[in-house]
């Protein structure tokens, strides 16, 4: 399988192209949304450090590392939110930490978070680096560091854990070690319900292959194969715990996130004042031009179905709409046409650019961190 590469920009040799500038890169933008972070907390009088590790889902984490499953909340409208709603390998990882280090579990979920969010930039490095050429894996792992919503990269959530072992599962898929693949993305599937974006992408990859080649390696079988089990395992395990080959979906139902196909997004965009609903499908229709653009670009089919997939996800479901574009970020994908279009610049353009957007990111965090709703 060889995936078909956009053309190289002829400036290429003027940009940086090691694993150690991404990750620099891509360390600046952290300390930058971070630094603005502590200077805003200081000015309001509010506690920026606990906003990373003590709020919204980082408690529901934290309170399975320590306890374990079982605990669930009934609002007074009536509706139950359960702990099943949340996948176990964060907190499992959290709780492990936890116990071999003198840190308790909201410490440790930020240090997995943290550490996490360097391996996804690493790995979307070498995704974009196998695709395009290194210098826009480079500027693509500091594009992903100043995503609007990339505060909660430097929280303990599990967007940088799902997206590292989605970029090296794709990756793994490009270089067909199917197996790898498959394991990576079982990993993922006890971390985010969005791992069946990542499952699409190495069955449909898989079988186009096989129509392709007419032929079907053992390897490739037992990568497929090995894909969901982590998704699927974490199903069965709800669904056995509450006696009910529904219960995962039922829990996540009583949290509000069933799938509607797109019903409580129409809703939310018909009940906004006219100018509001305006730049909301503003903002609509340039997500649809990147999708176009990725499709346009003939990104590899792993990575574009991968994407599409994480995008009509995040779309269709009626989840909180603040959290839509967060439920996006993994899908490092989007990026890519913008990514490609910046090393044509000159470096210190972009460094100018990149900059520009960090400073806007880091502040938007800021403004969302220290205010009162959810990410």
């Amino acid at each position: 399988m060889s995936p078909d590469r956009p053309p190289p920009s002829p400036d290429v040799r003027q940009v940086p192209d090691s694993p150690v500038v991404a990750l620099g890169g891509y360390a600046a933008t952290r300390v930058i949304g971070l630094a603005i972070l502590a200077l805003a907390a200081v000015a309001t009088g509010k506690d920026g450090l606990h906003r990373l590790s003590g709020r919204w889902d980082s408690v529901w984490y934290v309170r399975i590392a320590e306890n374990g499953y079982g605990y669930q909340v009934t609002l007074p409208n009536g509706s139950v939110h359960s702990d099943l709603a949340f996948f176990p390998l964060f907190p499992a990882l959290e709780r492990a930490l936890s116990t071999v280090l003198p840190v308790d579990a909201a410490t440790a979920g930020l240090l997995v978070s943290w550490v996490a969010s360097f391996a996804a930039a690493w790995g979307i490095y070498a995704v974009g680096s196998h695709v395009a050429g290194r210098p826009t894996g480079v500027v693509l792992a500091v594009l992903w560091g100043v995503y609007p919503t990339a505060f909660v990269q430097s929280m303990a959530y599990t967007e940088t854990l799902f997206t590292a072992l989605a970029a090296w599962s794709i990756l793994a898929v490009l270089r067909e070690r199917w197996i790898l693949a498959g394991a990576l993305c079982a990993f993922a599937g006890l971390t985010r319900p969005t791992a069946a974006a990542l499952i699409a992408a190495i069955g449909i990859t898989a079988l186009v292959t096989v129509v392709r080649e007419r032929k079907l390696p053992a390897r490739m079988a037992a990568g497929v194969l090995l894909a969901p089990l982590g998704w699927l395992a974490y199903i069965v395990y709800v669904g056995v715990r509450e006696s009910s080959p529904t219960a995962y979906f039922d829990v996540q139902a009583a949290w509000g996130n069933s799938i509607d196909g797109g019903v409580a997004l129409a809703r939310f965009i018909g009940g906004l004042p006219p100018l509001a609903a305006l730049g909301l499908c503003a903002a609509l229709v340039l997500l649809g031009w990147l999708v176009a653009l990725c499709v346009r670009q003939k990104q590899p089919l792993p990575l574009l179905v991968y994407t599409i997939a994480v995008v009509v996800i995040s779309l269709i479901g009626a989840a909180y709409f603040g959290s839509r574009p967060r439920l996006m970020m993994p899908a490092f994908g989007l990026l890519l046409p913008a990514a490609v279009a910046l090393v044509r610049l000159r470096p210190r353009n972009q460094v100018l650019v990149l900059a520009g957007l960090a400073l806007a990111s880091g502040a938007y965090g800021a403004f969302t961190l220290l205010g009162s709703g959810p990410p």
